[in-house]
């Protein structure tokens, strides 16, 4: 049986096992082509969801529940996402995520300097627009988007802002 499968599929298997330095780089080229593509898809899919990421809706507080100048702790959009409401204004809502973008400490507010604080590092963000102010963060806090409804506080999703030049 051995000799007559032989003797069908005549191969020569010492041969067989043999790359040849055409074919090994045929393979380089073809496996580096299929790679550059996949960056490239990857770096478009990336830029078109980037900034504002959308969750379902949620109502976080009522506004009773921020006096002007306060603030309110609340999880959003997951149980684990540690969020700030603040009212530094009479009707003027802002929400933060609390974890600072250099190594996720708690920010805590500061309502004396109008900024979010990091007593880690000494990092602190602006109320305004989250923005670096100070200290080693790399990045703005993600802002959550709000919504008054009425007597109710709705978050609607996070926006993840580019760094401001100068």
């Amino acid at each position: 049986m051995d000799q007559e499968l032989k003797q069908s599929f005549p191969v020569d298997w010492v041969e067989d096992n043999y790359v040849s330095r055409r074919e090994f780089f045929k393979f380089l080229t073809l496996a580096s082509g299929g790679l550059a593509a996949g960056s490239v898809g990857m770096a478009v899919f990336s830029s078109i969801n980037r900034g504002r990421i959308s969750f379902e809706p949620a109502m976080i507080a009522n506004v009773s529940d921020v006096p002007v100048g306060g603030s309110l702790q609340f999880s959003y959009p997951r149980p684990q996402d540690l969020c700030v409401l603040i009212q530094p204004k009479a009707g003027e809502y802002v929400a933060y995520s609390r974890r600072c973008t250099h190594l996720s400490c708690p920010v805590e507010y500061q309502p004396e300097h109008e900024r979010l604080y990091c007593p880690c590092h000494n990092g602190a963000f602006s109320l305004t627009d989250g923005q670096v102010l100070q200290g080693p963060p790399p990045r703005p806090l993600p802002k959550v988007l709000l919504e008054v409804r009425g007597a109710e506080i709705y978050a609607l999703g996070v926006s993840h802002q580019e760094v401001k030049e100068g």
